[in-house]
Formats: structure tokens, sequence, C-alpha cells
């Protein structure tokens, strides 16, 4: 009986790949040009740096649309839209299976297990999608008077094979693995037990135990459990951000980079610029994937929601 009722589980895994991939379309369409922001603060270090310097959030989306228009706002959408719904659809994909895994001879995962299938999850992720952060990090810190920019995202992809070397494509590949392992980690572990608790809560409420979660959560359910899960994790893993920029910054005219690996840019970070340098661009990092997990996780269970609801009917 128990084989038999693990079956449909895994039919459901191409389902959560869809809703994966539709949510992180959704999101990168809605906050992309927060994006650019962020990505700009983090590499300025208030010495060296081919970005203009911005006061605020509100200032930053000023003067780029201002000086650079629509496309300086939207500098990098395309690789930002292909990493973005190709990560989130592997990663619902490689989550639903390690969890579908763990669960088995279990009756449900523990906190420990979730942990574990979003760690496992995120660090696949990453070795597939590095590549395109590293290009939509180089598009977007282009700026009016950059020597030599890149026209696209196919030049840009040529262009640093050509010039770095193919390994050039994994550079901030250390510390985007500790990020997404860490921060997918806990944003899944917050949002699973912060949804497995609403739904008892509910369910309590309702005197009706045996509904299911889609029964019982709405849009607004999701919205604020993506966004609670989201900051949690935000606050935890964000330096990791700002090494990865910084080390992913298109080297000087003589091909020299600006920093040689990780640890260099923690010393030069730290010592320059203290722990507020470890958090640049934080403000609209903030604004960009709190928002953004809303919409994500609306989308994601609702399209998960109606993929079931339809394998049923037919």
């Amino acid at each position: 009986m128990k084989k038999m009722a693990a079956l449909p589980s895994a039919d459901w895994q191409w389902e959560n790949a869809v809703a994966g991939a539709a949510a992180g379309l959704a999101t990168v369409t809605f906050s992309h040009p927060l994006d650019v922001v962020r990505t700009r603060f983090q590499v300025y270090d208030g010495r060296i740096s081919n970005v203009p310097a911005y006061r605020n959030t509100p200032h930053a989306l000023y003067a780029i649309a201002r000086s650079e228009g629509f496309r300086g706002l939207y500098a990098g959408f395309y690789p930002a839209v292909l990493g973005s719904t190709i990560s989130w659809g592997l990663y619902f994909f490689f989550y639903s299976k390690a969890k579908q895994r763990y669960l088995r001879n279990r009756e449900e995962l523990s906190p420990g297990l979730h942990l574990a299938s979003a760690a496992e999850a995120g660090a696949l992720v990453c070795f597939c999608t590095n590549p395109l952060w590293l290009v939509k990090t180089r598009l977007q810190l282009q700026t009016p008077n950059q020597i030599r920019p890149y026209t696209g995202f196919h030049d840009a992809l040529r262009t640093i094979i050509k010039e770095e070397g193919w390994r050039a494509l994994y550079k901030g590949l250390m510390p985007g693995l500790f990020m997404q392992v860490t921060h997918g980690a806990i944003q899944f572990t917050a949002y699973e037990e912060f949804r497995k608790f609403l739904v008892s809560s509910k369910a309590q409420e309702n005197e009706n135990t045996l509904a299911t979660a889609a029964d019982l959560l709405d849009s607004v359910d999701y919205a604020t459990l993506g966004a609670s899960s989201k900051l949690a994790a935000i606050l935890t893993t964000y330096p990791f951000q700002v090494v990865r920029s910084r080390l992913q910054q298109r080297p000087s005219t003589t091909g020299v980079p600006r920093y040689i690996d990780s640890w260099h840019v923690v010393k030069e970070t730290a010592r320059f610029e203290g722990v507020r340098g470890f958090y640049r661009g934080i403000t609209p990092n903030m604004l960009k994937n709190v928002p953004a997990a809303s919409v994500t996780f609306i989308v994601y269970e609702n399209v998960l929601n109606l993929l079931k609801m339809s394998r049923r009917e037919y």
C-alpha cells in the first residue's frame, strides 16, 4: 500500500518544475529594476568603481532612468529571465525529488530533512546557472561610459570566453554555492514550517482536520508565507551576494580583475568598509525579494493546484 501511495507523488514532479518556472518568470519581470540597483550598490566600494555613486534606492532608479532610459533599468533582463526561470524550475523539481526520497518509510519530514532537501536542490541549481548570473551581473554594471561594452547576452558570453576563458564563467561560484545552499535551505525550511503551522491553526479553527493546504490557504496566506520566509533568508545570507557580485565584475582594460578570490573580497571589504560593506544594497534587495517571494509562492502554489486539478479531471 505504501508503494502504491508513493507513485502519484513521482508523477507530480513535472508539475512542480512547470509551476516553479512560471513563478520565476513572474518574479523577474516584476522586480528587475531593483535588481539592477542592488547590483550597482553591491560593487560600489567608495574607492575604485566603474558605477556612479547613488544616494539611495529612489535616487538610483531616477538616475539610471534619466541617463540610461528603460534599457538601463532592464539591463541584463534576458539572462535574468533565463536564469530565474531555469533556477526556480530546477529548484522546485530537485527539492520535490529530494523530499520524496527522504519521505520513504516516513510519515512526514522533520525540519532537518526539509533543510537537507533545500540545500541539495540549491547546490545543483548553482552549478547549472552560475554562467547566466555572471553575464547578468556584467550587463547590469555597464554604464554609458563603458569602454568596449557588451552588446547583449550572446556577445557577453562570447567575449568572456574569448578574453578570459571558460573558467571565468564560474567566477563567484563558491560564494554563490554557499549563498544558494544556505539561502534556499533557510527560506524553504521556514516556508514549510510556517505553512505547516498555519494549516494546523486554520484546520483547528474550522474544526476540519482532514482539509488540505489547498482547501485552507488562499493567496494572501501564500504571500505572507513567502515574504516572511524570504526575510529570514535574506538577513542571514546577504554578505555572500556582495562577495559574489564583486568577484563577477568585468576586469579592467588591461585584463586585471578587481579581486583575486572570495577571501580577497572579504579582507578588502572588512578593511575599508567594515560590516556595513557586506550589506551594501540590502534595501533594494529587500524591496525586490520580499514582495517577489510573495508573488513567486502565490504563482507556484496556484499553478501547482491547477495542474493537479486538471490531472485529476483527466
